[in-house]
């Protein structure tokens, strides 16, 4: 996935965006108890962890806020690195079903995941309101020349949605959706050097973004308005409309 109507000056820059504030930072504390992966973010140790800020404009603050909120938690133990969002949706629609199908074409979640921080074999996994997945491993960046190997799927993975309200019912006005994903060290740790589970202090670039599209109801139904681009809601800003840009990515500190 590239979506690239980038300034140019970002693009100059060892290929790095134009964010005003920098990177982003979260402290992912180690959970005791068990999860139950179910969309709903409603345990105990999910209500301790910390939200991450609201998610904000691709290109940064340049641009105007997004129109609904958006916000993750993160938690880890031995066997997962867990992640949970929440997006407010007054209209919660999604259509495709099959797995690997190119999920960003609907409204989703995105979860980005570099361990090593050096641009190089990161990861990436979506998700749409009906619990489809496009998971692919990125060798190198787009930028460059990928490849992108959609072929990637991390054995194990949990996924999760719950819906607040009714999906596809344009008849009515929902609350938004929730995402919870229980991705295994197993998988994460397949093509990189550094330990997985992570050692206490460790620090892996992470970031997640919101694909939002304009909609209208026509026959009763969910469609996308003609001639529009997505939006992009991010929790790192990248400067650039470009979420393969890693060295823009939040740090995640993993904390016993």
């Amino acid at each position: 996935m590239i979506r690239t109507t980038l300034a140019l000056a970002c693009l100059l820059v060892l290929g790095a965006g134009c964010a005003s504030d920098g990177p982003k930072r979260y402290e992912c504390a180690y959970a005791t108890n068990t999860l139950t992966i179910d969309g709903r973010i409603d345990e105990a140790a999910w209500l301790d962890a910390p939200w991450t800020d609201q998610f904000v404009d691709i290109e940064g603050d340049t641009k105007p806020a997004p129109r609904f909120r958006t916000r993750a938690k993160m938690l880890w133990d031995d066997e997962h690195f867990y992640v949970a969002a929440i997006m407010e949706e007054p209209h919660v629609w999604a259509s495709l079903t099959e797995h690997d199908q190119i999920v960003y074409h609907d409204n989703d979640f995105e979860v980005f995941i570099d361990p090593e921080g050096d641009t190089r074999n990161y990861y990436e996994v979506e998700v749409n309101a009906l619990n489809t997945i496009f998971d692919l491993l990125l060798e190198r960046r787009y930028l460059d020349g990928g490849p992108a190997r959609h072929e990637w799927a991390p054995e194990g993975m949990r996924t999760a949605v719950h819906v607040r309200g009714t999906l596809n019912d344009p008849n009515d006005e929902d609350h938004g959706w929730s995402v919870e994903i229980a991705l295994p060290w197993t998988a994460l740790g397949e093509y990189t050097d550094v330990p997985a589970p992570p050692n206490d202090g460790d620090t892996w670039r992470v970031n997640f973004s919101r694909v939002q599209w304009q909609h209208r109801i026509v026959d009763g139904a969910y469609e996308k308005v003609p001639d529009t681009k997505e939006d992009n809601w991010v929790w790192s800003p990248q400067g650039a409309i470009n979420m393969h840009l890693p060295r823009m990515w939040g740090y995640v500190v993993f904390r016993r």
